[in-house]
């Protein structure tokens, strides 16, 4: 062997006549290359076994081991089987040429062979090796970059093989598990019990089963077990691959779901406190009602003890005259009954709501919001006006809290009416269907809202009373929101204002 140029990439010229390595020798010379000559396969061998050349111009040709032979040892060892070979021979047979492909070369020469054709072939192949090897660095690159990605995220990853053996896990998937990567790799994923159910007696979950059927599968939540024997919740995704396996990606969900019953705890102790503040708002409007109500109640009683004072002296009498005492009795009683229906409208109004809803009429609901409203109709002079729609669909609601909001904008209404011009028209109460919706409106005709005070009219403590709290219209457009509805207002062009409420229909059974 002699070291002839020094260049970038080495190439070996294999010929056993001195005439033809000195032609290839001058044919490549000046081409940027380190070449490397040998008189024979042995010597061949042995340069390319140190040398590692890029390489090879191969005479097939030669006294003892022949170029196919050399060409079959150079491919048979890992460390130099990625050598490239070009045969150079004076066979020109398409039979010599298929034995040399089929040994491993990547070309095939004649001779005598034009020196122009030589280096255009050379540069070919050298430029493949060129790409070959970038791409080979790149992939590399990527490979590394891949495997740094994957060892980052916060999802676990198990690689599998076409026949279900574990051929990669990443850092998070060894965690979520509690499997190091060297005691997992290469098991059977159904021969650990990762997906057994608890207390199963070892039997798979269903995610586990239906992963044999190699179908793409995605759980939200799934309990595995790990390698400790405790069970750990995640969302889990396998994806097979066509005919080469499958990738299953686990994420733990284990915080979620403790940040999720946090929220639940607080989202219930929310709506209780929500509901105290609604149940306050109403103590406070019953005592605001107080003195009606106690004249209300006043007169069927008064008129009890005159009752029954005409029916002392009606028995103090020689002759009892049965019939005036009966209809005398009835009285009591219609009046008793009337006292008790006032009180018992208050009880129901200012009680703390049972925990669900009703499926109720609008319209049900708010005739009896009407009869409670009746004190403070005759204590402003302010008569109240029904403008019901039928055949209106059932809501699912608090029927109490419905009845809050609607009396809370009703007293409102009458209290704007108060001592108006068009006092004598009254509150308007409607019903109807309004965008898909039930809604109820309370019209009144006092002097309107202005757009300052519409626009934070359900802000919190925002009220333009002087003797007010402002929680009132807050406290209603928090328990209509909670129903799915919503609540508003707007001005009327003839004057006032139209406070609306729209409700979610119940769901049809």
């Amino acid at each position: 062997m002699a070291e002839i140029e020094a260049g970038n990439e080495q190439i070996l010229l294999v010929d056993d006549n001195p005439i033809n390595l000195q032609i290839l020798y001058k044919t490549l010379q000046g081409c940027g290359y380190r070449l490397l000559i040998a008189k024979n396969g042995e010597t061949a061998l042995e340069i390319v076994q140190r040398a590692k050349p890029l390489l090879v111009l191969l005479d097939v040709m030669m006294p003892g081991m022949d170029g196919f032979e050399v060409c079959q040892r150079i491919k048979a060892s890992p460390e130099t089987a990625n050598v490239a070979v070009i045969f150079l021979s004076a066979l020109g047979d398409s039979q010599a040429k298929v034995r040399g492909f089929a040994v491993g070369g990547v070309d095939y020469i004649a001779k005598p062979f034009q020196s122009d054709e030589v280096v255009a072939r050379v540069r070919t192949h050298i430029k493949i090796h060129r790409l070959e090897r970038e791409l080979a660095r790149r992939n590399n690159e990527l490979e590394v970059e891949n495997q740094q990605i994957l060892n980052a995220i916060d999802e676990g990853i198990i690689g599998l093989d076409r026949d279900g053996r574990i051929t990669y896990i990443n850092p998070a998937a060894s965690q979520i598990t509690g499997w190091p990567a060297a005691d997992i790799i290469g098991e059977l994923l159904e021969g650990l019990p990762i997906f057994q159910n608890a207390g199963s007696g070892g039997e798979r979950s269903l995610f586990g089963r239906a992963y044999m059927l190699r179908h793409k599968l995605h759980n939200e939540m799934e309990m595995v077990r790990r390698r400790d024997g405790s069970f750990l919740a995640v969302a889990l995704t396998f994806s097979p691959r066509d005919g080469d396996g499958a990738v299953l990606v686990m994420r733990d969900i284990s915080e979620w779901l403790e940040h999720e019953e946090a929220l639940r705890v607080a989202r219930e102790e929310m709506e209780s406190q929500r509901q105290h503040m609604a149940h306050m708002e109403r103590l406070s409007s019953s005592g605001e009602m107080a003195a009606g109500i106690a004249h209300e109640v006043n007169q069927p009683l008064t008129a009890v003890v005159n009752y029954a004072q005409v029916g002392k002296r009606l028995l103090e009498r020689d002759e009892l005259d049965r019939a005036k005492l009966v209809d005398l009795l009835d009285k009591v009683n219609t009046q008793a009954v009337r006292a008790s229906e006032v009180i018992k409208r208050l009880r129901s109004y200012v009680k703390k709501p049972d925990i669900g809803r009703t499926e109720i009429d609008i319209n049900q609901l708010l005739q009896e919001v009407v009869s409670l409203a009746e004190v403070d109709s005759r204590i402003n002079d302010v008569s109240i006006h029904l403008e019901f729609e039928n055949t209106l669909p059932l809501v699912a609601v608090d029927v109490i809290q419905i009845q809050q909001v609607a009396l809370n904008l009703l007293r409102n209404a009458m209290e704007a009416m108060h001592d108006a011009k068009d006092q004598h028209l009254g509150v308007v109460v409607q019903t109807g269907m309004d965008d898909g919706k039930v809604s109820f409106r309370v019209i009144d005709r006092g002097c309107g809202v202005s757009d300052a005070v519409l626009a934070q009219l359900f802000r919190p403590f925002y009220t333009t009373k002087a003797t007010g709290m402002g929680i009132g219209l807050s406290i209603c457009q928090s328990i209509v929101q909670a129903h799915g509805g919503e609540i508003g207002c707007y001005n009327n062009t003839e004057g006032g204002a139209t406070f609306y409420c729209r409700l979610p229909p119940a769901e049809q059974k």
